[in-house]
């Protein structure tokens, strides 16, 4: 199922590091990078796609790692390397974050001068420089392959394969659509592939191991907005529920439900509180927390919004439906009710519930996942609509909420009858969440795929270019 075309002449041994050289996949996305060895079963290395930047005496220092972000450290802001589009914004940081992804968890890093070895504190950020050029290249005996969205532009791909080649050193490289990896992890040459990303809900069609690019649409309504979703229900809720996050308590004491939490704050002495970047990003993780423990897909039959055989209002069933707990970090909790339950991720198939304000506006019909879904088998052959119905692929962390599959398989029901619609989602919520880097760790596995890899040599001849003719 390798996607593209193979050279001519298959590279020999040495060009793609060997058999006995286990190559490396990385597969960046808006929440976290994921990186491994290809072969096994789940990426080692999982890091967030945030990174920190403290202000210093030398200038701007950027933390990588789930240690460092979470630390309210003096000052400290939060920023994303990826646009809210799933392609790469700022491709320095990229490169540093993903040799920090490989190198700090995969292999060793790049050595350095004992000035630089973590024992003493740099005075001067050129002599944090010095030595680059001698340094040896970390991935020289790592074959790479890397993952990308389908509407990745090609100037975004040449720079991924100029990065591997010249900075790392990588001795060959590959460039695969994530589209096809998730289809490939679930054992499927063709496919549509459903993905709901923190960022982006893409829907791929995939046949005989090939996207079919017009067929890709996209929409920026998925995880972050269900969490922006709860951020309105709790401001709008009577009396309005608190968003504290976990850096911010110093202490707590226990309060029964629905009375006002009895913490104390921490405090910080002037010009060293966080940025508030860094509190939207841990006011994120408590939002994590909740849609995990606590959201769940309304199952049906019909729309939340819709009405029942009896007459009566989906809202009103809703409302008999049983609630669940959650206690915030302050101590604060409550009983949510089952409505509140529904609603945050109903608006991804119908916008009729969504909540909004004049800073967000509510999704138009055309970007809920139905609606992209039909725009998506419009665009393809008639005669293969059926063949991809049969085989839906469903991956990426923010389907995970309870119930979400059932719901889109009683929404393209609804709108394919006649049509046997069979859907795949993994009930391993690693396997769901890592969908294109298992299918990118199988692929780059196989002994077959040896003759794919784009070279060293090769990439010397050819350039940055070559991405665009072997990588389909």
């Amino acid at each position: 199922m390798a996607t593209g075309q193979a050279s001519t002449k298959p590279p020999d041994a040495n060009e793609y590091g060997g058999d006995e050289i286990s190559a490396l996949v990385l597969d960046p996305g808006y929440a976290t990078t994921r990186a491994g060895f290809a072969g096994e079963d789940v990426p080692k290395s999982v890091v967030p796609s945030h990174y920190g930047i403290i202000p210093t005496d030398s200038g701007p220092k950027q933390l990588f790692g789930d240690n460092s972000i979470h630390t309210p450290l003096p000052r400290i802001s939060i920023s994303n390397y990826m646009s809210r589009e799933g392609t790469v914004e700022d491709w320095d940081t990229a490169a540093n974050l993903w040799e920090y992804a490989i190198t700090s968890r995969l292999t060793n890093a790049k050595p350095g001068p004992l000035a630089t070895n973590g024992l003493n504190d740099v005075e001067n950020q050129e002599m944090e420089m010095e030595g680059v050029e001698t340094q040896e290249k970390p991935l020289r005996d790592n074959p790479l392959l890397m993952t990308e969205t389908g509407w990745n532009a090609g100037k975004d791909r040449e720079r991924g394969i100029e990065i591997a080649m010249e900075n790392w050193g990588c001795p060959a490289y590959w460039l695969a659509r994530n589209g096809v990896l998730a289809s490939f992890a679930s054992g499927k040459s063709s496919a549509l592939v459903v993905d709901i990303g923190a960022s982006t809900i893409s829907i791929t069609p995939v046949h005989d191991g090939l996207i079919l690019k017009k067929g890709v649409t996209r929409s920026p309504f998925a995880g972050n907005f269900v969490s922006q979703q709860l951020r309105l229900m709790f401001s709008q809720s009577q009396p309005p529920v608190p968003l504290t996050p976990h850096y911010l308590i110093a202490s707590k004491i226990a309060v029964d439900a629905g009375t006002p939490s009895q913490a104390t704050l921490r405090t910080f002495t002037p010009n060293t509180e966080p940025a508030p970047s860094f509190r939207h990003f841990q006011e994120e993780r408590v939002l994590t927390e909740f849609k995990e423990s606590v959201v769940t897909v309304w199952p049906g039959p019909g729309r939340l919004s819709g009405h029942n055989q009896q007459g009566g209002t989906n809202m009103d069933i809703a409302r008999q439906h049983p609630g669940k707990p959650f206690e915030m970090p302050d101590g604060w909790n409550q009983m949510f009710p089952a409505l509140d339950r529904y609603r945050p991720v109903e608006a991804l198939f119908d916008p009729k519930m969504a909540l909004s304000d004049a800073s967000n506006p509510p999704p138009h019909q055309s970007q809920v996942v139905g609606t992209l879904i039909q725009t998506s088998l419009a665009q393809v052959d008639v005669d293969i609509r059926p063949q991809l119905l049969s085989a839906v692929v469903v991956t990426g962390g923010s389907s995970l909420y309870q119930g979400f599959t059932d719901r889109l398989s009683q929404e393209l029901q609804i709108m394919y009858p006649g049509t046997r619609v069979r859907i795949s989602a993994p009930g391993n919520p690693v396997e769901r969440k890592f969908g294109s880097w298992i299918g990118g760790s199988i692929l780059a596995s196989l002994g077959t795929f040896h003759q794919m890899w784009i070279s060293k040599k090769e990439y010397e001849e050819q350039g940055a270019g070559i991405i665009e003719k072997r990588c389909k």
